[in-house]
């Protein structure tokens, strides 16, 4: 801690002395807000004056004028002016104002008004400190530039804000609106799915085997039961097994861990929607992507301050093949390609460690460097090659592909989707083929799920599935480019 900032909270300590010493109770049990900000602004309208009213909020500016005092507090909702005069306070209180700070919660009770400037103010006739703030906010300063708010950040650090979402909430009004617009999203995709008459259901987030997706999990031990536990890598398996009880139209939305790395589109913990629809196919899913990915940026495009960054989606998006569009761009046929050809492909254009990947995995680091990372706008890409597609049906009339599809926009992808594998000998052998991957030193294939397959034995209908990371589709509607500014908490290295 600075000596600046120790000075700093030693003063406010002291000023909490003297409100206590005064028979102030610096950390109020609660108060009774009859108004918002906003509504205390529209309240009074067009008029001059108006009702009283009883507002909080958290100071964010004072300057004090002998007998008077204006102030600004801030709440969800906005900015409201405050307007003290020791007149209507009487001498007492309004000596303890000078040891209010900025940061500090109060509420006030009194009648709305209209200061000379024209701004809507509320005259004090009580004040009320709700909470000291016992450390300086990284407060910036304002001034009206051609008639807008213009705000100069004192918290501009861009790790701190992550480390510090609490500070970096207080004193940025577009990352609430940004983390509102968040909920707005989700709220969007429930009610699109639930109109659709899909469930919406919750799958064990501990697993005894993961599986669903390639990635390294988090590994836990159970104390009671002296077994092993898995965080789950992704909800798939478990929905499936839903679809086989019955359930013909299923989602979940909750949070996934993968034991991988962090960068700006990666965090170990992270939120994904998966649903699944019994008698689909790919084809059927790849509509329901469309329209809840338009369903959702047209309810954000009518939000304040994020509305505008939010294109506009118009289906249907352009399809391409996997195969098709990776052996263009590699100049070589890719499905008729031996490891070794593969590996001198994969070289040549920079990957790293091709002499120990198995083809799964090169065939994957190819098409990220030269296909996915060049899809700008959404796009579908089509028929996955067998060995990269665990869960997904063999494409019909197509040897050796998949009926899969990914979505991708700016580079990165946003949803994965299939003709769910419903035929348990065929799903046998590939969880055994990936057994045999893990076994042979790939940590992010996965074993063979022997419930799983039970479950599949009883009958699978014919199923599409999709899973929409909501991160990334987040952060693609709202033109975010770091994907710990769209989580709340991200993870982070100790301080």
């Amino acid at each position: 801690m600075s000596e600046d900032l120790n000075f700093l909270m030693k003063a406010r300590r002291e000023k909490l002395d003297r409100l206590r010493a005064a028979g102030v109770e610096p950390f109020a049990y609660s108060f009774d807000r009859t108004h918002s900000a906003r509504e205390a602004i529209a309240l009074l309208g067009d008029a001059e004056e108006g009702p009283s009213v009883r507002v909080a909020g958290r100071l964010v500016s004072w300057r004090a004028q002998g007998k008077t005092a204006f102030a600004h507090i801030a709440d969800m909702d906005g900015r409201l002016q405050m307007y003290f005069r020791k007149d209507d306070l009487g001498e007492a209180v309004f000596a303890q104002l000078g040891d209010y700070d900025l940061g500090d919660w109060v509420g006030v009770q009194g009648t709305m008004m209209r200061t000379k400037t024209g701004e809507a103010t509320v005259r004090v006739q009580t004040v009320e400190l709700l909470s000291k703030a016992l450390r300086p906010l990284p407060l910036g300063k304002e001034q009206v530039v051609d008639g807008q708010v213009v705000r100069y950040s004192a918290f501009s650090d861009t790790e701190q804000r992550a480390r510090q979402r609490y500070a970096d909430l207080a004193v940025h009004p577009e990352v609430r609106a940004l983390f509102r617009a968040r909920s707005v999203l989700t709220r969007t995709i429930r009610t699109h799915l639930d109109g659709l008459g899909y469930l919406e259901v919750e799958t064990p987030v501990l697993q005894p085997l993961y599986g669903g997706a390639a990635a390294r999990p988090f590994i836990t031990h159970h104390n009671t039961l002296d077994m092993p536990l898995y965080l789950r890598i992704a909800d798939e398996l478990y929905l499936k097994r839903l679809i086989v009880g019955g359930f013909e139209r299923v989602y979940e939305i909750g949070h996934d861990f993968r034991n991988e790395g962090i960068d700006r589109t990666h965090n170990p913990e992270f939120t994904m929607l998966e649903f699944y629809e019994s008698f689909a196919d790919y084809t059927t899913m790849m509509e329901r992507v469309e329209t809840l990915l338009v369903a959702s940026a047209a309810a954000l495009r009518e939000l304040p301050i994020i509305g505008e960054k939010v294109p506009v989606l118009t289906p249907p998006f352009p399809r391409i093949s996997w195969a098709g569009s990776l052996s263009q761009a590699a100049g070589a046929d890719i499905m008729a390609s031996d490891d070794e050809a593969l590996r001198q492909i994969a070289a040549r254009i920079g990957v790293a460690k091709v002499a120990t990947m198995s083809r799964p995995k090169l065939l994957d680091e190819l098409f990220q460097a030269l296909v996915e990372s060049k899809i700008e706008t959404p796009t579908f890409v089509v028929d996955y090659p067998i060995e990269l597609s665990p869960l997904a049906k063999p494409k019909r009339g197509a040897p050796g592909l998949t009926e899969r599809f990914e979505l991708f926009a700016r580079g990165k992808e946003m949803a994965n989707a299939f003709s769910e594998l419903n035929d348990p000998i065929d799903q046998r052998e590939r969880f055994e083929a990936q057994a045999r991957l893990r076994d042979a030193g790939d940590d992010e294939a996965t074993g063979v799920d022997d419930d799983y397959l039970r479950a599949m034995e009883y009958g699978m209908p014919p199923t599409g599935g999709v899973g929409i990371g909501i991160d990334r589709l987040f952060m693609y509607l709202t033109d975010t480019a770091n994907i710990r500014d769209v989580i709340l908490f991200p993870t982070m290295r100790p301080e």
